[in-house]
């Protein structure tokens, strides 16, 4: 697995926790020429790709935010690959897959498909918060500190569970699990299948 920087870990993350999976906003302070080269070599690593924006007449609001333009009125968003999410610690299941990514065909502004949800769990190998690194400190009413708390009870949570106390979409939990959790928090998620329940997932401090 390729090394990964600090800006590439906040950039992935932050699109794994997004619908349609889309990694823009960057990081404010990632501007210009500076930008374009994280994102070129991001790509480049198959981490990232280029994808049509959807522009919705009179609802620019809910257009994609657009990383440049082609012409012609179209543009191209940057989305997160199946790649990028497994360099952040969620696998694809060998039985099911993550969300049906957005489409690579120029012209294509159809919705992606529905989230299903799966065993996927973040992994061993996923890059953790450098060692002497400042831990962040969650804030309280937040839907991290709701998901924080569920995690940390005996009993664990299932994604469904997550799912449901949040209104967050499955992809979404698990990239906050990996993400924000596991690399800017430095809590360790464990699962493991429990009959009856599925696979859940816990907080061991």
């Amino acid at each position: 697995m390729a090394q990964l920087s600090d800006t590439q870990l906040i950039i992935l993350s932050a699109a794994a926790q997004r619908d349609d999976r889309i990694a823009l906003p960057l990081p404010a302070n990632l501007k210009g020429g500076a930008a374009t080269k994280v994102v070129d070599t991001m790509i480049a690593k198959g981490l990232l790709e280029e994808v049509e924006a959807r522009r919705i007449a009179f609802q620019p609001h809910l257009s994609d935010p657009v990383w440049r333009e082609t012409g012609d009125g179209h543009g191209v968003t940057l989305v997160i690959t199946d790649a990028g999410l497994a360099a952040i610690g969620i696998a694809l299941d060998e039985a099911s897959e993550l969300d049906a990514p957005r489409s690579t065909t120029v012209g294509d502004t159809g919705a992606s498909a529905a989230s299903a949800d799966h065993d996927a769990t973040p992994t061993d190998s996923a890059p953790t918060a450098p060692a002497g690194a400042k831990v962040r400190t969650p804030r309280e009413g937040t839907k991290q500190t709701t998901l924080i708390a569920m995690l940390r009870v005996p009993e664990g949570a299932t994604i469904a569970e997550i799912v449901t106390a949040t209104g967050w979409q499955p992809h979404t939990v698990r990239g906050a699990m990996a993400g924000a959790l596991k690399k800017k928090l430095g809590l360790e998620v464990t699962s493991e299948k429990v009959e009856g329940r599925g696979r859940v997932y816990s907080i061991r401090d």
